[in-house]
């Protein structure tokens, strides 16, 4: 489900041997006026990930947003940037006293009841932890429009277990008091940092120094949003954006995870 905070869909077709992208596909080509109905499955239209979530329905993640505004309105490159870590309530909750009174779950976005009636799950919004001035706030709205990195791989379930316990008793030690908030050295990039390598310690893995986490894990996906930021405001101002076929396409590069 595309919700409203991701902004709207972008769709790739193909039409006049070019690739043209556009929140909808068009009657007529914009570059021909012909029909631009798909004669062949390789032209047929696809959507593009989006690589921005909301950040309260990801469980144990760091999450990446502008201070001020979203990454598709007022975002300019330059602008700053909020980190923060979520707990484990994000995610998917079933209607679990339909279930038990008969229920069946049909598909991901119905359940039907006993009684035949169609009820919608619904999301278990998540807190998002971070640092600032004020101290480590516990967020339940406002990472609408984020990036997200998972930080535990499928199947972990004893960290899992614990994840709400490690991070709110991290958030608690003196060292996130508000006075010791300084904008340079001591700042929510060095709150979530510091809760990722206890995890990393906990683990008995290797920590991760400020440059090798952002590099290996923030600007593959910053970069990927940046495109997405440019790509989606040209086609906004001109309602589509054209492009050549390549001679190949690159595949995407696989996702990873920290633990």
């Amino acid at each position: 489900m595309q919700c409203a905070e991701a902004g709207k869909l972008i769709i790739k077709f193909s039409h006049c041997r070019k690739y043209i992208y556009s929140f909808s596909v068009p009657r007529c080509c914009p570059l021909c006026r012909q029909d631009v109905g798909s004669r062949k499955l390789e032209e047929a239209p696809v959507s593009i990930s989006n690589p921005f979530t909301n950040g309260h329905q990801e469980k144990c993640s760091f999450l990446l947003r502008p201070t001020q505004g979203t990454f598709l309105r007022e975002y300019d490159g330059r602008s700053d940037l909020h980190v923060g870590i979520t707990n484990t309530n994000g995610g998917y909750l079933l209607n679990l006293m339909i279930l038990e009174e008969g229920g069946s779950r049909i598909s991901n976005d119905l359940l039907l009841t006993g009684n035949n009636q169609q009820v919608q799950p619904r999301f278990l919004m998540g807190v998002v932890y971070n640092y600032t001035m004020h101290g480590v706030q516990r967020d339940e709205a406002g990472w609408e429009q984020s990036v997200s990195i998972p930080l535990l791989q499928p199947g972990m379930f004893g960290l899992m277990d614990q994840w709400d316990k490690y991070l709110e008793d991290f958030s608690t030690t003196a060292a996130w008091l508000p006075h010791r908030y300084q904008e340079d050295c001591h700042n929510c990039y060095s709150y979530t940092l510091r809760f990722i390598n206890c995890i990393l310690a906990a683990e008995g893995k290797e920590q991760l120094d400020k440059n090798e986490f952002t590099e290996k894990f923030v600007v593959p996906r910053t970069r990927k949003a940046s495109k997405y930021i440019t790509l989606y405001r040209v086609i906004e101002e001109h309602g589509f954006y054209v492009t050549d076929y390549p001679d190949q396409e690159p595949g995407p590069p696989p996702g990873s995870v920290l633990c």
